[in-house]
Order: structure tokens, then sequence, then C-alpha cells
């Protein structure tokens, strides 16, 4: 089986290293990333100028090739798909993620747009996130198996499995959850701190501020299961498909 990695979060990030080592207990894994940071590009692709595309040596995993592209998440899939046909995978797995995908938050998300870009090409899909700066060990230690287990289960048209990794230790995660549904919130709600800036002009600065376990989170969804400890799995429908 042959598996192509990408992310949103570069090809130097930590995530992509764990999914292509995990991925390469499953088949022939190929990673196309960008060559910087893309989050929140949603499916944004390049349609003015060049998309420069340089192979990548020192790959931490020893994979069968890696590539980083100077584009979007979406980019990455559709150079992976249309400069690198021999290399046309049978699963994409994009991740994993540096912060929540959940509720609203997936809407803007080039992790999902990068796995909803393979489903519109045919190609069966899973999104992978983690809590944000938080260690990875989590995931770690039960990518292989979540991958096995969406891989069996399948997925429908235009649907993408979407994982996501608590903030708690291997021996505190609770358990796994399956069919969790998208909160109809946003994990990371925005503010703004403003500055006047000497021309007049305003200068506005994000401050994401996450949700918590004090706050009020519809039950059977994907923010109230990672709050709450557990591994959330769920599937998103392409909108366009």
């Amino acid at each position: 089986m042959k598996i192509l990695v990408v992310n949103d979060d570069c090809i130097h990030a930590p995530g992509i290293a764990l999914l292509a080592k995990a991925a390469m207990e499953l088949g022939e894994v190929t990673v196309v990333a960008p060559a910087h940071q893309c989050s929140a590009m949603s499916q944004k692709i390049t349609i003015h100028g060049d998309l420069l595309v340089h192979k990548v040596e020192d790959f931490p995993v020893p994979v069968k090739a890696a590539y980083k592209v100077d584009g979007t998440p979406a980019d990455c899939v559709k150079v992976a798909l249309q400069y690198l046909p021999e290399e046309k995978p049978d699963y994409v797995f994009s991740g994993i993620n540096d912060g929540y995908n959940v509720g609203y938050d997936i809407a803007y998300s080039g992790t999902l747009g990068a796995a909803f870009e393979a489903v519109m090409n045919g190609i069966p899909a899973i999104a992978f996130s983690n809590a944000m700066h938080a260690p990875l060990d989590v995931a770690e230690a039960y990518l292989v198996r979540v991958i096995r287990e969406l891989m069996e289960a399948g997925q429908g048209r235009g649907e993408v499995w979407n994982v996501n990794f608590p903030a708690v230790a291997p021996g505190e995660l609770k358990g796994i959850l399956t069919d969790r549904a998208i909160a109809p919130m946003q994990f990371y709600s925005e503010n703004y701190a403003e500055t006047r800036l000497p021309d007049g002009a305003v200068a506005l600065t994000g401050q994401g501020s996450p949700l918590t376990e004090q706050d009020e989170i519809p039950a059977g969804t994907d923010v109230e299961a990672v709050l709450k400890g557990y591994i959330s799995l769920g599937k998103v429908k392409n909108a366009v498909m």
C-alpha cells in the first residue's frame, strides 16, 4: 500500500515525522509537505506564480521520498498527484497538527484542507491533530491502532476521518470515543489586541482563547471528548461532495 503523508505545519514539524514513522508500519510512505508554516489555510491553492518543489534528503524518518513545496497543504496533495504520478497513493494521512481541529475550527484547517483535496481526487484520507504545544506521547502510543481501525471501518464518498489526541499522558487517557459530532462552536475563539499606529492605521494582533472544561460544551462532540481526556474520532464531510 502506498501512503502519502502531508501536513500544514511544514516539513520540519515533529508531528509529520511521527505520522510518517507510524505510516511506515502500514505501507510505502512518501512525504510532501509545505516548506513553511501554513496553518488556517483551509483548502487554499496557488494559482499565481510558481510552486517550488525540493527533494528533502534529511527527513528524520527513512521514508521512500520526501519533498517540500513552497505552497499550501492542498498544493502539496496536487503536486503529489500530478507531478509525482508514480507516487499516486492509496491513502493520504494529514498531520499530526499542532493544535486541535475540532468544532468549527475545521473550516479553517489546512490539515483538513489537504485531506479534502485527497478525497476530491478519489483517495481516502485521515486527518490527525494534537493539543497545541503538547507532547505527542498519546499519539505515538495509539496512532497505528487508530489508523488500522479507521481503515477497516472505511469512509463514505467525500468523508474524511478526523482524529484528535488529548493533552494527557498515556497513563491518564480515558479511552477512545467514536462517532463524535462536530461541536457547534470554535475551540480557539479569536479576539484582537488593538494598536494605533502613527500613520493612523490600526494593527490588530490575534489572541485566540481556547475552550476549557468550565465552558458549556455539547455532549457527544469532538470538543467534549478531548477536554475530558479521550481520543476523539469522527467523520467530516466535504461540502462539495
